[in-house]
């Protein structure tokens, strides 16, 4: 039987992490990897302990709460009120089966069809892809790329981007995968443009924390005018080093709760039960754990720089990867993403990513290899682009 493909589905791109990571996995040889969002950074050793005692729990082997287990939502509304001031409380918390799953619940609670969301440029497809099965229409607005510096938002493309058909904007700083962060005033136009517009804000929260060069998390919801109007969505995956897990968690105002738990509920419901606790127990500790963990990501970050000294690379201020502009030597990310494989590096074209930003790029997430290693890209990133140092 032959049938037509869903229209929802006419603009849903491959985000190529899968099928390069596919590729290294049987190339049999020592590939670097920069691929993939993983890491190799474990949790704690205490997540660790918990996620084994919850194997063996009854309580732990139950699809309720459907809304999630009553310590981790405590949890996250403690981690959220000390992060903007707010008082929130377990009723503003709903766990879903990692972030992503979280954004999508998130979007399709409060879009129509044809509404518009702004976004950044880059942005990780994944992302978009949700928006768009959402049967929302992203609308990018670029980073500005200097070479060797932090991405800067382009404030003026960001003010033009809102249209009458404007709902919402699905922001995240560090912004994956570029790294970059928006600063004090960067996040005061947002919650200008949401007041005035009347717009929500979806905060990806996944990696708010893992900043660089000594900056400070800036949450928006703490801003005047936005605290009833922002959705945060976080996870355990990037912070708390908790892929495997599949735990997300939203935090809203009280007026969004029943429409987002409804769509939790008809979507994935909770992640598995014996995760929930481990991820709790990571969370509460994590203002003890992140400064060294922050610091590796640092300076694997400043290593892949060194790397590429000389290259038309941007800066990250935080988060788990770089992009290197490949277009500068004729090349798309996907030819370069070939050529590299051949150098014994698996990294990922941009493809699908970012109109501006997007194929010209390639991307090298260091969060899942140590300095030791990476000291092997620039002479495999040069020989790609048969340009010795």
């Amino acid at each position: 039987m032959i049938r037509n493909r869903p229209a929802r589905l006419a603009q849903i791109a491959g985000i190529g992490v899968d099928r390069m990571g596919a590729l290294a996995d049987h190339a049999g040889a020592d590939m670097l990897r920069l691929e993939n969002l993983d890491t190799d950074i474990p949790p704690t050793q205490e997540a660790l302990e918990f996620t084994r005692a919850a194997v063996g729990r009854d309580s732990a082997n139950s699809y309720l709460p459907f809304v999630g287990q009553d310590r981790l939502r405590q949890a996250v509304a403690r981690h959220l009120a000390s992060q903007t001031g707010l008082a929130y409380g377990p009723d503003n918390v709903v766990i879903s089966a990692g972030g992503l799953s979280g954004i999508l619940n998130a979007l399709l609670a409060t879009l129509e069809v044809g509404d518009e969301v702004v976004v950044t440029d880059p942005t990780y497809a994944g992302l978009l892809n949700r928006i768009r099965l959402a049967g929302g229409e992203p609308r990018q607005v670029p980073f500005r790329f200097h070479p060797a510096a932090p991405w800067q938002l382009d404030r003026a493309a960001l003010q033009a981007a809102v249209t009458p058909r404007t709902k919402a904007m699905l922001l995240m700083s560090p912004s994956m995968p570029s790294g970059g962060v928006l600063d004090a005033a960067d996040w005061a136009l947002v919650a200008d443009l949401c007041v005035r517009h009347d717009l929500l804000l979806i905060l990806d929260s996944a990696m708010e924390r893992l900043l660089f060069d000594g900056r400070a998390v800036i949450h928006p919801a703490g801003l005047p005018g936005m605290a009833e109007r922002t959705i945060t969505v976080g996870a355990a995956s990037k912070e708390l080093r908790m892929i495997g897990w599949r735990v997300g968690w939203t935090v809203a105002p009280d007026w969004l709760m029943p429409d987002l738990v409804a769509v939790s509920l008809a979507n994935v419901v909770v992640p598995v039960g014996i995760a929930q606790e481990a991820a709790a127990v990571a969370l509460e500790s994590s203002a003890q754990d992140l400064p060294g963990y922050v610091g590796e990501l640092e300076r694997r970050r400043d290593a892949v720089a060194r790397q590429l000294d000389g290259l038309p690379f941007g800066m990250p201020a935080g988060g788990w990867s770089m992009l290197l502009r490949v277009s500068d030597f004729g090349l798309d990310g996907e030819q370069m993403s070939q050529r590299l494989f051949a150098q014994g590096v698996c990294a990922t074209g941009m493809q699908g990513w970012g109109l501006e930003h997007g194929a010209a790029y390639i991307r090298f997430v260091y969060a899942n290899e140590p300095v030791a290693r990476l000291r092997r890209l620039g002479d495999s990133v040069r020989a790609a682009l048969d340009r010795p140092r």
